[in-house]
């Protein structure tokens, strides 16, 4: 760690944000598959470069590795010291040319790398690599810059940080130092990001593991290799690049399936549509036929206002004709001549059908006596032919069936009013010709 920084500062500045102990214990324990198998070969020592508060130096105590811890904050080295660690106040790359040729079975390295230049980060991984015996093991653990929000901001939180490292740099370090295998580990990602969720943009810019290690093994016969094959082969956390991908592919996803349903809404919308223009050129027909049966309805009542105003004049100029008539002084001198007129007409229709039933009984008689029938027709042929003409009409009409009165109720049902006028006025002309004769 930096010397610099006041050993106070740096502890406090820890225990705010780098989590409490149980949490980093609980990080750390993703390194047992790569640790545990270095114990298979007997008693394994390891040193612990920047050991800080001394949560690793207590799980490789767990886990049976007799572990030392180097680091120059003496803050941080006293919680260790507190607990009974083997722990020294001194440069860490100092403390590692210090450690004899393949002495070691594992040199870590948490949070380091990221506080000196790159090439004392080359320096330390050739001396790990001197110290550890064959098969031993580096663990070189740095905030992970693939985490766009950690390479961006969260990194410079700790002022003692020089430059981020990216996992592909870090990594290839360790392969040209001469390490015979390397597994980039990618760590503390949120767990739902492992699952099929819905992922957003803020996934894609923080979701990345925030840390990462680079993991790298020294040669060794292949049985001891053989180890952890299986510790090698798994993959770790997750990167960037696949995360971004699987942003894409799923914004593609929603981005067709939103395209689909809106080429669907907008089938339904022109089918609405032709439907809503048939219906409005029906409607526009209707309305055109309504209109014109208005102006039809208009045209008549004009007609029918015409007619009644004619007829209404007529029937004034009628009725005061009939007014004048009947205030002249001419209808009010003949009024006594009417009257014998009306008298002399009754008389005289009497008469003629008093005469008249004379002439039909005495016909008929005469009729009834064949002999004096053909005397009476000579003289009549003979002396008076229109009279004889006469006679006989009137035996013919007398020998008809008498016609049956009509009554006003017997006119056909299906008559107009005018049509039914007409008819009742005509059987009563009828009705009355045949009582004159």
């Amino acid at each position: 760690m930096n010397s610099a920084m006041h050993p106070s500062f740096y502890r406090a500045f820890e225990d705010r944000y780098r989590g409490s102990r149980e949490t980093i214990t609980g990080r750390l324990r993703a390194y047992q598959p790569f640790v545990a198998p270095l114990l298979d070969d007997g008693p394994a020592a390891a040193l612990d470069l920047g050991c800080g508060r001394g949560e690793w130096l207590e799980l490789l105590g767990e886990y049976g590795l007799a572990a030392r811890g180097i680091d120059l904050d003496d803050g941080m080295l006293a919680a260790c010291r507190e607990r009974g660690l083997q722990v020294e106040t001194q440069d860490a790359l100092a403390a590692l040319r210090a450690a004899p040729d393949n002495s070691l079975a594992l040199v870590s390295a948490f949070h380091l790398v990221e506080h000196i230049p790159f090439d004392m980060v080359r320096e330390l991984i050739a001396e790990a690599l001197r110290a550890l015996r064959p098969g031993g093991l580096l663990i070189l653990e740095t905030p992970n810059p693939e985490n766009l929000v950690v390479g961006a901001s969260s990194f410079y939180m700790d002022p003692s940080h020089l430059r981020p490292i990216p996992p592909l740099l870090l990594a290839f370090a360790a392969e040209h130092a001469g390490f015979a295998r390397h597994k980039i580990v990618r760590l503390q990602e949120e767990a739902q990001l492992h699952t099929d969720a819905r992922i957003g943009m803020i996934n894609v810019l923080e979701g990345p593991s925030p840390d990462y290690s680079v993991v790298a093994q020294k040669a060794a016969p292949d049985e001891e290799m053989a180890a952890l094959d299986a510790a090698f082969a798994t993959d770790y956390g997750i990167a960037l690049a696949p995360l971004a991908q699987r942003y894409d592919l799923q914004l593609a996803k929603e981005n067709g399936e939103l395209h689909r349903a809106l080429g669907r809404h907008a089938e339904r919308l022109a089918e609405q549509q032709v439907q809503t223009r048939a219906e409005h050129a029906d409607s526009a027909q209707r309305l055109q036929q309504l209109e014109q049966r208005l102006n039809e309805t208009q045209h008549h009542l004009h007609q029918a206002s015409l007619l009644l105003q004619q007829t209404t004049q007529k029937a004034d100029a009628m009725g005061r004709l009939a007014n004048e008539l009947l205030a002249s002084t001419s209808w009010r001198i003949t009024a006594p001549l009417r009257a014998a007129v009306t008298f002399a007409h009754r008389v005289r229709g009497w008469g003629k059908r008093k005469v008249r039933g004379a002439v039909l009984a005495g016909g008929r008689w005469v009729l009834r006596h064949p002999r004096i029938k053909r005397v009476l027709r000579a003289v009549l042929t003979a002396l008076a032919p229109r009279l004889q003409a006469r006679l006989m009409r009137s035996m013919l009409q007398a020998s008809a069936v008498t016609p049956v009165p009509l009554r006003q109720d017997d006119a056909p049902g299906q008559l107009s009013p005018r049509a039914t006028r007409a008819y009742h006025e005509l059987t009563r002309a009828a009705q009355q010709a045949a009582s004159k004769e």
